[in-house]
């Protein structure tokens, strides 16, 4: 994927992978800013009920507020490719503008343990967490 384009994000670099997703950090062309992407597999892109949990993961991640968890810009699909975009961790305070902030899990980051299980246990509150 890297080179390509998904809507108005640029892909620049492959991040990691997990059990939900690849990352990757891109261009928002629209706004001029650096964000992160979590992509669906297409594997799982085509099985509605991967697509409802990959959905109910960035709808937990968002309720969230958190200066250790990512900030949840949206949740698109580009010619059967879905995605979410958001905050890449050089575009929030204090952050490293050579990593992101999402984990594979909950889109969490683990500097902050604690701060990490707290958000792990809002999320599950809300009906999503691990999904």
């Amino acid at each position: 994927m890297v080179g390509t384009q998904l809507l108005h994000y640029k892909i620049v670099e492959k991040l990691g992978q997990g059990g939900m997703g690849e990352v990757y950090r891109a261009r928002d062309t629209k706004l001029d800013r650096d964000v992160a992407l979590k992509v669906l597999p297409s594997d799982m892109a085509n099985d509605p009920e991967r697509r409802m949990r990959f959905e109910r993961e960035a709808k937990a991640v968002a309720a969230l507020k958190h200066p250790n968890i990512v900030t949840i810009h949206s949740v698109e699909e580009d010619h059967g490719s879905y995605f979410i975009s958001m905050s890449s961790r050089s575009s929030r305070a204090g952050g490293d503008s050579d990593s992101v902030a999402p984990a594979p899990a909950a889109l969490m980051t683990t500097r902050k343990p604690r701060a990490a299980r707290t958000a792990f246990v809002k999320a599950r509150s809300v009906g999503a967490a691990g999904a």
